[in-house]
């Protein structure tokens, strides 16, 4: 069953047309990966999916609601829909804990021992437990993109896109970012991902969709995409970015 799927999209800033009229789809449970150029799209499709950016035309529908009617609760969407960012976007004046547990005890309600307990548990699973009371400015990049993914999980999301969140971080951090990311993959969550890491694409995903110039232009198995794709477009991104 599709969780997510659009028809049609098409987004502008300006005079520059971004996404030339996207159809894509996503099935519960599935993890999909995006590759391409940088200015293909993909971050802005995933913006858009999240309703941080607003749609020209075409539709987004997350369980048949679409999701670019005006009428959409866009903070309760982002509660189920959450998304993982380059820059972490954590706030610096708080602790690691209080970064996990605002949105819960703001947006879902909770109380703060219940947001309490459910931060824990994933800063855990994500190895940040004993960085709780720590100040966010006192950690690396990659422990900060470990607690933004922990953040992301504790408000119990059943979709989570991940925009190229290995890209900021030191060479030496982006493997413990990306064994939290495999972990994640493996529990059944939805995930879409926006990654120029290959070997990411082709170990942890069901489908790869390489995007081009604002377009889904070819997708399928990681096999398909890495050992045999169609498009000359992606044979050539495919030469230049794998040795």
């Amino acid at each position: 069953m599709d969780i997510i799927r659009i028809k049609d999209l098409r987004k502008s800033f300006g005079n520059l047309e971004v996404l030339k009229g996207v159809d894509f789809s996503v099935a519960k449970g599935e993890v999909v990966t995006i590759i391409g150029s940088s200015g293909s799209g993909k971050s802005t499709l995933l913006r858009c999916i999240n309703l941080l950016e607003e749609v020209d035309s075409g539709s987004i529908y997350y369980h048949d609601v679409d999701i670019c009617n005006t009428t959409i609760d866009v903070n309760e969407h982002r509660t189920k829909v959450g998304m993982v960012f380059q820059s972490f976007n954590l706030f610096a004046n708080m602790t690691v804990l209080k970064n996990c547990t605002i949105g819960q005890t703001k947006v879902l309600k909770r109380s703060e021992k219940e947001a309490t307990e459910k931060a824990m548990h994933f800063l855990e699973k994500v190895g940040m437990k004993d960085f709780a009371n720590a100040s966010v400015t006192q950690l690396s990049g990659g422990q900060k993109q470990r607690v933004a993914i922990a953040r992301a999980l504790a408000m119990d999301c059943e979709v989570l896109l991940f925009d190229e969140p290995t890209s900021a971080l030191d060479p030496e951090m982006v493997g413990d970012v990306l064994d939290v990311m495999r972990d994640i993959a493996h529990s059944g969550i939805t995930m879409l991902v926006v990654t120029h890491e290959m070997s990411f694409a082709k170990d942890v995903s069901h489908r790869v969709c390489f995007m081009d110039q604002g377009r889904v232009l070819e997708e399928g198995t990681p096999e398909e995409i890495f050992q045999n794709p169609k498009h000359q477009r992606t044979k050539a991104f495919l030469s230049r970015i794998i040795n």
